[in-house]
């Protein structure tokens, strides 16, 4: 059987969440015998050579389309479903919070896709796009998958809520590198005081307000990654705020991740919207106790085995990683991530949606 994965443009330059799930997926089928090539919209490519196409980020349909149209192959989505509303209404300010206020959240999408393309030179290489706009767009993938595979069933739940169209999906669960991730570092090596945040610096991440939360405080606040493409001015605000307790670290090789995850006894993400939080599942998959948002879909993911703050109030976040800091590790979330939330799993599972729709063993 042969895959063809395709993602956005930016899947190496502006890194990030989905840049790990496709890595590791691709990696893990390719064991299993399955070719799976991974490319980006912007390239092209010979669509014979490949049974089924696989994509990623549902929230970027103009580049789902072309190629649905180009190729007339089956293809799956691995639907990927952030919502910016809440995050748009209350990190915006001046013209940009009023024009939030009022636009939906589909329209801030396809104004965010035509600033992409001035901006970055993200081309829109669809017409459909530009005539129709987002929402409809995003309909149009959904209608024409053959199935969806969302990373949770609220993923699935939001998605049905603000499209208004049913799809067969099945649930493909983030996972961790178990050959990266699997040992369990002794208690004693865990430094109680230090907290640790792994993931590209934006606003969405809400960096700023967990400097904030720990400014002046016994922690020490290791940020570790780059800033994302377009918000170096974020970047500059959190270096500006940070304290003499806050180091950042800048970008690190997942091996080079395990010495900071087996040192943390907290990792944090603070973010507005979290459709899992890979770096949190390799942390609490290393002995960290983990605090996160509860916005998006992370309760299917870490139920009560996480500490859980308000990105809004650093007040909160401070006193979930305080909570976290003094917490016991609990052993039996070490045991479920490395049962249910790992990439050999999110293969398997993936393998079984190619199957149903291609009818092969």
């Amino acid at each position: 059987m042969k895959i063809l994965f395709l993602s956005r443009a930016t899947l190496y330059s502006n890194a990030g969440g989905d840049t790990i799930q496709i890595i590791n997926t691709s990696e893990y089928l390719k064991k299993m015998g399955i070719t799976a090539d991974v490319r980006l919209t912007n390239e092209k490519i010979n669509y014979p050579d490949y049974d089924l196409i696989h994509f990623f980020n549902i929230t970027r349909p103009a580049d789902i389309l072309y190629h649905v149209k180009k190729s007339r192959k089956p293809y799956v989505v691995s639907t990927i479903f952030v919502d910016y509303k809440e995050y748009e209404k209350k990190i915006s300010g001046g013209l940009r919070k009023i024009i939030f206020r009022f636009l939906s959240p589909d329209t801030i999408e396809y104004l965010k896709v035509l600033v992409r393309s001035l901006v970055n030179n993200e081309k829109i290489i669809t017409p459909f796009y530009i005539l129709q706009g987002h929402k409809r767009s995003v309909q149009k993938v959904i209608s024409g998958s053959s199935l969806l595979l969302p990373n949770s069933e609220n993923e699935y739940v939001r998605l049905v809520e603000r499209y208004k169209v049913e799809k067969a999906y099945k649930i493909i669960p983030n996972g961790i590198n178990t050959a990266l991730f699997s040992s369990r570092p002794q208690i004693s090596s865990k430094e109680n005081d230090l907290v640790i945040c792994v993931a590209r610096i934006e606003p969405l991440k809400n960096q700023l307000n967990l400097i904030r939360a720990l400014n002046n405080t016994g922690f020490r606040l290791l940020i570790i990654g780059l800033p994302a493409r377009n918000h170096n001015s974020y970047y500059t605000k959190c270096k500006l705020a940070a304290g003499e307790k806050v180091t950042f670290i800048g970008y690190l090789s997942q091996e080079k991740l395990i010495a900071y995850y087996e040192r943390a006894k907290v990792h944090v993400l603070p973010s507005w919207f979290e459709t899992t939080g890979l770096s949190s599942l390799e942390a609490a998959a290393m002995g960290c106790n983990i605090v996160i948002t509860d916005k998006g879909d992370t309760r299917e993911y870490f139920e009560n085995y996480a500490f859980y703050c308000e990105p809004d109030s650093p007040e909160s976040i401070y006193e979930a990683i305080k909570k976290a800091s003094a917490g016991t590790y609990n052993e039996e979330f070490r045991n479920k991530i490395l049962t249910k939330y790992t990439w050999q799993e999110a293969a398997n599972k993936t393998l079984v949606a190619y199957r149903e729709i291609t009818g092969t063993q």
